[in-house]
């Protein structure tokens, strides 16, 4: 048996939306290495700085590199019939999935996770990370976050598993393609039918009615997370659960939208948290002493008239500083800097120097009007996203940032013609909650793929 140990770098976590930049895999035989693969890959999208930052990987360097397409037969070559090995395997999988899906090929494999395998052959440890873990085995890693680094400390890991406790590893592997975890009314051969694919799942109880909908770029890894492990809830929708349902989507923006209005249109019993999603942060504007305007990331507040609203901390902090370099604000005034004097950017020419009296008021009040207007998502805007099959996209229609319209479409369809696609485009209920959803994923779309009508 051989085991494909394998490590990647990517453009960020959505594999949907990211790219792979560097792939490296190492054969083993369960006792010693017997091949190597390593490649940088093109991922035919920007890298954003801080991965840049993380990893040292930059546009220059995989400039010239091949995509993912080039070295596909090679790495489906080298990667079949071998059992795949990751940290974090769902992370390594789904996206050398995703990226052969896109060129319609459907890559499966037995699945074994070396975090998952550590807890079991080495209990008791504060952390699994592969760094801490690594450290406390004393097992050196060259280039950590770069994939042939990363990928040879796995591979290292494993062989110390196979040694210490190979029955531990072999016993997962073998209890990962069994039905223990089954609720009672799914067979086997049921659960082998949902589809390893993006899009929104319905559970039924014995009556045939709708009690959980929910979301998933894998929707059939999804159904066994649910009931993996013996939380009460898990345990009730164990019980109740008689058949699964599902509507791919190809678009994990899509899946998440359709899975908002389900909810609100059915109300299962099981999606009491999803009943009541509302904006915990926001962003706020106000005047200071001096007359400059000022911004701040805060806790959602209506009385306190905030001007964008978000789900998570995270989402309005990227949104905000990515306004703030757009429009060349101050990030001290923006509450992104907390320092004496001047911001670092001023020093750098980023900052015009509202934060040092380089710049008046009244200059800077006219660039940040400029700025908040564009924080508005007012108007018609028709998004592209990939589709279920390689030769199809979706286009999704926001009216005011609200979903209101989606549609199945060819790839070579042109969007030109707005009036014409929209009209081909099955209309929904406008629900305020979908606001999140568009603000959320509008940062990680290319602009080639938005359209302002």
């Amino acid at each position: 048996m051989l085991f494909a140990i394998v490590d990647i770098e990517t453009t960020g976590g959505n594999p949907g939306l990211g790219g792979i930049t560097e792939i490296a895999a190492i054969l083993h035989d369960g006792s010693r290495v017997v091949d190597t693969y390593h490649t940088l890959i093109n991922p035919q999208r920007p890298i954003p700085g801080f991965i840049t930052g993380l990893t040292g990987i930059d546009q220059k360097m995989v400039e010239h590199a091949p995509t993912f397409a080039e070295i596909a037969d090679e790495l489906w070559e080298f990667l079949e019939d071998a059992v795949f090995v990751a940290h974090n395997v769902n992370f390594d999988f789904s996206f050398i999935r995703s990226a052969f899906e896109a060129l319609g090929r459907n890559f499966q494999a037995r699945k074994l996770c070396t975090v998952r395998l550590s807890r079991k052959v080495f209990p008791g440890l504060r952390s699994y990370g592969l760094g801490r873990i690594c450290s406390h085995l004393h097992i050196e890693i060259e280039n950590r976050h770069r994939a042939l680094g990363d990928a040879e400390a796995t591979a290292t890991l494993f062989g110390m598993m196979m040694e210490k406790d190979a029955s531990a590893v072999l016993g997962a592997l073998k209890q990962n393609q069994g039905g223990s975890f089954l609720p009672p009314n799914i067979s086997l051969s049921r659960y082998l039918e949902i589809p390893e694919a993006t899009g929104i799942y319905y559970f039924h109880d014995s009556q045939g009615h709708v009690i959980y909908v929910g979301k998933a770029n894998n929707i059939r890894e999804r159904f066994k997370g649910h009931f993996s492990g013996n939380s009460k809830d898990k345990l009730s929708l164990k019980t109740e659960i008689h058949d699964i349902s599902w509507t791919l989507t190809g678009s994990e923006m899509l899946a998440y939208l359709l899975e908002i209005l389900e909810i609100k249109r059915i109300w299962p019993k099981y999606n009491q948290a999803s009943k009541f999603q509302s904006s915990s942060w926001a962003i706020y504007h106000y005047q200071d002493g001096n007359g400059f305007y000022r911004l701040h990331v805060g806790k959602y507040a209506a009385s306190l008239k905030p001007i964008a609203e978000f789900m998570n901390h995270a989402e309005a902090w990227k949104f905000l500083k990515e306004k703030v370099e757009a429009h060349e604000l101050c990030p001290k005034l923006s509450g992104i800097q907390k320092t004496a004097g001047p911001c670092y950017d001023f020093a750098d020419g980023k900052c015009r120097g509202a934060c040092c009296g380089a710049e008046s008021a009244e200059e800077y009040a006219a660039r940040f009007d400029e700025a908040i207007r564009s924080f508005s998502q007012k108007g018609e805007i028709l998004i592209k996203d990939r589709g279920i099959s390689k030769d199809q996209q979706v286009a999704l229609y926001f009216l005011d940032g609200v979903f209101a319209a989606y549609g199945f479409l060819g790839t070579d369809e042109d969007f030109s013609g707005s009036e014409a696609v929209l009209d081909r485009l099955q209309k929904v209920k406008p629900i305020p909650d979908t606001r999140y959803i568009f603000r959320s994923f509008l940062t990680k779309i290319p602009l080639n793929r938005i359209q302002v009508l």
